[in-house]
């Protein structure tokens, strides 16, 4: 017969220990089914919970087990096509996996040295992924006072767990493509984070690189840089075309600069992969309304990587890779042809 309650009345686990006659660390053991409990008593245990609809609290579970079941994820940007896609990702296993999420945005200098100051003193979590930025040693010290798993997403990191593309291949195959169709004047525009503006460009080495291998000058006059965002593309693209010998070809550290440059060119009356030749990397969704050629990544694949690793790693799994290289992809559209010259000498 149901044992009677009062319905009023908040239900404990030490009423529940009372009412199946074992002590209270049995009992929460049985209800959290560890294997320590024999098979008897945690019948008699779970029998007591279910008559008298007793839940158990998931916070306490976790308290119980030494973990919150909450991840911190730290993210420069949130607007921002890239950031967005790797935290969906991200938070897509995570919560498959039922972990809670804890957001922050840190925006600017400030903003992030605030963050790494205080995190320590907060220890509300069980693992920190940083979305999409490096990590400074300063910084790097702050996470490690925490005691926590740490794991960079979307931007490399040689001392903890991380997933990401090989920027120098990257841009390896955005230079050769453009020297693949002919073009021997080419044009660069980086982009970096006005947040770390002393990093220098990862992307840049390959450009240099790939010129070198061909015997031809790297011509600084076509080596243009600002902050990461298309309206710096538009106005980088402007200088490139006043001079007196512009590049047949630019190569633009992202989707979003090179879809500025290709504005740039349409308003000054020319055809991109006609006149001159436009490459990006990232793979942005504007890039195919716009037939812009780009070399593709995967941010959402990253994210969930990012998730996998953070779930395997409070699960106490040993990770297969510590470093994640994601695969980027070539993806030829209108914006690159052959060059105006070869074109006529082939015709």
């Amino acid at each position: 017969m149901p044992r009677k309650v009062d319905a009023r009345a908040k239900v404990t686990i030490v009423e529940i220990a009372r009412l199946a006659g074992v002590g209270v660390g049995t009992a929460s053991r049985a209800l959290s089914n560890a294997k320590d409990v024999a098979p008897a008593t945690r019948d008699r245990v779970l029998r007591v919970a279910e008559e008298l609809n007793y839940v158990v609290s998931p916070e306490a579970s976790r308290l119980a087990k030494g973990t919150r079941g909450r991840v911190a994820v730290v993210v420069p940007h949130l607007s921002r096509w890239f950031f967005g896609e790797v935290v969906e990702g991200l938070v897509r296993v995570l919560h498959a996996a039922d972990l809670d999420v804890l957001l922050y945005h840190v925006a600017d200098t400030a903003e992030r040295r605030d963050f790494f100051t205080r995190l320590p003193a907060r220890r509300k979590v069980d693992a920190v992924v940083v979305v999409g930025f490096q990590v400074d040693a300063a910084e790097q010290a702050q996470l490690a006072t925490m005691g926590v798993h740490i794991v960079a997403a979307g931007g490399q990191s040689a001392t903890y767990p991380s997933v990401h593309i090989d920027d120098h291949t990257a841009a390896r195959q955005a230079v050769d493509h453009l020297l693949f169709l002919g073009h021997r004047r080419i044009g660069m525009l980086e982009a970096y984070d006005p947040e770390q503006p002393t990093l220098p460009p990862t992307r840049s080495p390959a450009y240099v690189e790939a010129l070198r291998e061909r015997d031809l000058p790297v011509d600084p006059e076509l080596v243009l840089a600002a902050s990461w965002s298309g309206e710096n593309g538009a106005a980088l693209m402007g200088r490139l075309l006043s001079l007196p010998d512009p590049p047949t070809a630019v190569f633009a550290h992202s989707d979003e600069v090179a879809l500025g440059a290709v504005r740039t060119l349409r308003r000054s009356g020319l055809r991109p992969g006609v006149d001159v030749s436009v490459i990006g990397i990232d793979g942005h969704p504007l890039g195919e309304l716009t037939d812009l050629t780009t070399v593709r990544q995967d941010p959402a694949a990253q994210g969930a990587v990012a998730g996998e690793m953070v779930v395997d790693l409070l699960g106490g799994r040993s990770l297969a890779e510590e470093s994640v290289i994601a695969p980027t992809e070539l993806v030829v559209r209108s914006s690159t042809g052959r060059p105006a010259e070869v074109l006529t000498r082939s015709t």
